[in-house]
């Protein structure tokens, strides 16, 4: 039997999973999840970055490009160690607010979460040090050992970090030392992660899924990266930036978005064959099948604001390293499974850098009809094979919420004429026709798969309030749900 090229699957972060612990992670919710995939006949599941988060918790934001997110470590294998007591994992900080309606679904309140699960992590750290357990301490001495390139680096960052009361780097007295413990607690964390996602990989690729991965084109300025390579970065004698990263004017912000990432020193980046971008891209596609390369324009010309602007529209392009790092990154590991993040202000050079490439691009059916232009590359009849189809993104209104507000009367009657539709489903209607779609690849949000409104929306570019926060109940993962997803990808082939 011929195998399609045609696929589909859903975005969904695994902090939105359920859980025991106020936040989602990768313990028995994830592999239900994968389960639910499987049965819904998907073959993708697209997560946004899974780095430890700073400011705002954006996954965008993290203190490190290499390291996991502590709050994605379950807990339930500690307890069943005997490092943690069974108990310790109840009494979850409540949610921020919870929607009532069914699929029941609420908010994560972080600012009580992180706190708790930093104290739980350090008791188990403890007790893996002071039982060395023969079947793991072996395995984390390798784990350390193989992974020595960012982890010293990290462990140090974070453990300063915590000793400085969390200020950013620039503000720490001076010195490197910090206490032994304090390290070892860093390393293992990062241990329990690795080990962690890569079962909850192989359990997925074991079910036909393959998971799409997420890299930033820029990093955060507090972080273990710009702190241990700050001539790799544009930054001032102090260590501040000079310049920051944000794009002009556009669809969400009249006054662009001023995103604050300190922008690189290509010229130093090529000196070194950028190595510190291949060793990014190795980690990453260890970790996943394929990558998703955010605001891939970037690559091509980026936009450079003066620090202390206050707002990105102070701001003019600048070339960015284009073809040569490709060629950099192909060198050295041969197949870049990238998807390019080619929205916004997209010239024909954007294009082209990405087509000599074969990357697909990203459509986006919520652009498709405010822009009336026959060329709008959004609109279905535009889209191309070689493309990854979306409802929405993440930083998109979920699809409920844009028919029932964020739409000019136009947008909307222009959508349902489009489609077809009476109206009564529109969500549906709209999966359907990116489902139906030339696209090889469709991802749809988890949001849209269940028709939630705005409370469920993930992020609101521009912002920096309530974004991050969604996670789906426990009655969620439906029967129903799953084979309408799966009668839909039988009927347009992509099962």
């Amino acid at each position: 039997m011929a195998t399609t090229t045609r696929k589909s699957g859903i975005l969904l972060h695994p902090t939105s999973l359920p859980g025991e612990t106020g936040v989602g992670d990768l313990g028995a919710w994830a592999y239900r999840f994968i389960d639910f995939l499987a049965e819904a006949g998907q073959r993708l599941w697209q997560v946004l970055p899974l780095g430890p988060t700073g400011f705002g918790h954006s996954p965008y934001q993290a203190y490190s490009s290499m390291a996991g997110n502590p709050l994605l470590v379950s807990l339930q294998p500690f307890v069943e160690r005997g490092w943690l007591d069974a108990g310790e994992l109840r009494g979850a900080p409540p949610a921020l607010d919870a929607l009532a309606a069914p699929p029941h679904s609420s908010r994560v309140d972080f600012a009580a979460v992180a706190p708790r699960k930093r104290r739980l992590l350090k008791k188990a750290a403890e007790a893996f040090f002071a039982t060395r357990p023969d079947d793991l301490f072996q395995e984390f001495e390798a784990f350390l050992r193989e992974n020595a390139s960012w982890l010293d680096d990290f462990a140090r960052f974070a453990a300063l970090r915590e000793a400085n009361a969390e200020a950013p780097w620039t503000e720490w007295r001076d010195g490197r030392e910090v206490a032994e413990d304090a390290l070892r607690e860093h390393e293992f964390v990062q241990f329990a992660f690795f080990r962690q996602w890569r079962a909850l990989k192989r359990y997925a690729n074991g079910r036909g899924i393959e998971v799409i991965g997420d890299i930033p084109i820029f990093v955060a300025h507090d972080s273990a990266d710009v702190w241990a390579n700050r001539d790799l970065f544009d930054l001032d004698g102090r260590g501040n930036p000079l310049n920051v990263a944000g794009v002009p004017p556009d669809y969400f912000s009249e006054t662009g978005q001023l995103w604050g990432n300190p922008l690189y020193r290509w010229d130093e980046m090529e000196r070194t064959g950028y190595a510190w971008w291949v060793e990014r891209v190795r980690a990453a596609a260890g970790m996943t099948d394929i990558v998703r390369l955010d605001h891939f324009r970037g690559f091509e010309k980026f936009w450079r604001i003066p620090a202390g602007a206050p707002t990105a529209a102070a701001g003019a392009w600048a070339d960015g390293p284009g073809d040569r790092l490709f060629q950099a990154l192909r060198d050295a590991l041969g197949t870049l499974p990238f998807i390019a993040e080619d929205l916004g202000y997209i010239t024909p050079e954007v294009q082209a850098l990405r087509d000599r490439w074969g990357f697909p691009g990203m459509r986006v059916l919520q652009f498709a009809f405010g822009d009336e232009s026959p060329d709008n590359p959004h609109k279905p009849y535009n889209f191309v094979r070689n493309c990854v189809a979306y409802t929405g993104t993440h930083d998109n209104d979920t699809t409920a919420s844009w028919f029932a507000g964020e739409l000019t009367r136009r947008e909307g009657e222009a959508a349902l004429a489009y489609m077809g539709s009476a109206g009564t489903e529109p969500v549906r209607d709209l999966v359907r026709l990116a489902l139906a779609s030339v696209a090889d690849t469709v991802i749809l949000p988890m949001q849209d798969v269940l028709g939630l409104g705005a409370g469920a929306r993930m992020n609101t570019p521009a912002t920096t309030g309530g974004n991050w926060v969604w996670r789906m109940g426990e009655d969620a993962l439906r029967p129903e749900a799953a084979e309408w997803l799966r009668g839909m990808n039988r009927r347009y082939g992509r099962l």
